[in-house]
């Protein structure tokens, strides 16, 4: 969310004259995008403002500003934190950036905006890559509240994009030489629930009833969209329809992140997750009950208070049982303004760390395990440049969301859609030859 956020604005500072640069060394105005979900996550944020700032003896003149989720939960503090920072936009504002920009330009400094009034969403719709691939937020917010974490306090309260919103959008991304959309939510199979996103006299084609459904069907039905993803996910909204849909409408990519974070009960419950472990294996059983070969990624944390050693390990056998392609693997980190930071921090560093190594060992080898099945197969990928790594080489995306390397020929074109076929694998990459 927070690479869409960016690129939101992006397009908006553009749309209002401002130029974009390639390089940190040519810019004059520069914007840090922070993220409050963990303590590592802020310091960092504040440790590459501060350089920027002093940067300023190199490059006099520089504005450099924050924007997102820290701002919003720190509020005045940013400043002492960062101390001559000429600006700071919370989650609610960002479509202000422009006036807040011409008054940084006039000499008003520092500005706060930490408003909490809803979002002028259509604001935040442009887009400035100019890619095959895009995000596109379609519910901001979370009201599930989990203990640990800091999102419902900095993105505030659920609410939805209208369905024609966001299909303008992609029409647009698509008009653009989009291929592949993904479409956003902290929660996103809550879309929908609390604000009415259809008109009353919608119906759709397949008798879908639930929000969520109906957007991927409408989607689906856009010429030129390839591929559909939707993330995050959460077990309680896989239901019987939204696997109809995934199974049915073929541009829905198999492949979902549907986060666990325990495979212990009295830690979920803790959590306040909502769900069970067992629930959860129900989730994604039906999932897989439709689409064999769907792609599963999830998150894990890990040394949530009074986790036990037992505890951790139903979380490890729950891993292992499921088979995760990928899975983010967090130590439990303390978010002041949190449930659960009122909690006794009682699981040691150390082992934290312990704890967070085994399941990442484990995780590397059930990603090999499972990349090992496509060697010998052609797989569908989605070219998407020239790879980071070897200039000689190109690289594109699965269906199941697996980044796959391989030698072009003359014709191969950025967004083309080509079969590989796959003859080594790593735990996260396969490579391949063009068939």
């Amino acid at each position: 969310m927070n690479e869409r956020d960016s690129e939101a604005v992006g397009a908006l500072l553009v749309r209002h004259g401002h130029i974009r640069v390639k390089l940190e060394s040519e810019a004059d105005l520069l914007i840090v995008n922070t993220c409050s979900v963990r303590g590592k996550a802020e310091n960092k944020a504040i440790g590459k403002l501060g350089v920027l700032v002093d940067e300023r003896k190199i490059f006099p003149g520089r504005i450099v500003g924050a924007v997102g989720c820290m701002v919003q939960r720190l509020k005045q503090d940013i400043f002492s934190a960062v101390p001559l920072l000429d600006f700071a936009v919370g989650t609610h504002s960002i479509s202000h950036m422009p006036a807040i920009l011409d008054m940084v330009l006039s000499g008003q400094r520092p500005i706060l905006d930490v408003s909490e009034d809803d979002e002028n969403l259509d604001e935040l719709s442009g887009h400035v890559n100019g890619g095959i691939s895009a995000f596109v937020n379609i519910l901001l917010g979370c009201e599930r509240r989990c203990t640990y974490c800091v999102v419902p306090l900095v993105r505030g309260k659920e609410r939805s994009r209208p369905a024609e919103t966001v299909l303008a959008e992609v029409r647009s991304i698509v008009e653009k030489g989009g291929k592949e959309v993904t479409l956003l939510g902290q929660s996103v199979m809550s879309y929908g629930r609390t604000n009415p996103v259809w008109d009353d006299d919608y119906v759709s084609p397949r008798g879908f009833s639930e929000p969520l459904s109906r957007l991927l069907e409408a989607v689906n039905s856009i010429e030129g969209v390839k591929r559909i993803r939707f993330t995050s996910g959460h077990p309680s909204g896989v239901t019987a329809e939204l696997v109809r849909a995934m199974s049915e409408l073929p541009a829905v990519c198999e492949h979902l992140h549907l986060p666990v974070q325990s495979g212990a009960d009295r830690i979920l419950k803790l959590m306040r997750r909502g769900y069970t472990s067992d629930e959860y294996r129900n989730a994604v059983q039906m999932l897989r009950s439709k689409k064999v070969d769907m792609a599963l990624t999830t998150d894990f944390i890990v040394g949530f208070p009074s986790e036990s050693a037992d505890e951790f390990e139903m979380t490890r056998q729950l891993m292992a049982e499921i088979g995760f392609d990928n899975s983010f693997i967090f130590k439990y980190s303390p978010r002041p303004g949190t449930p659960a930071f009122e909690l006794k921090d009682d699981v040691s560093a150390a082992e934290k760390m312990r704890r967070n190594k085994i399941l990442l060992v484990l995780q590397d080898e059930m990603g090999l395990d499972i990349n090992a099945r496509t060697i010998g197969h052609a797989v569908e990928v989605l070219v998407e440049g020239v790879s980071l790594r070897n200039k000689q080489m190109w690289a594109g995306r699965t269906r199941t969301n697996k980044i796959v390397i391989f030698e072009p020929d003359s014709k191969t074109r950025l967004g083309d859609i080509l079969n590989v076929k796959i003859d080594r694998v790593m735990a996260q990459t396969l490579y391949g030859k063009l068939i």
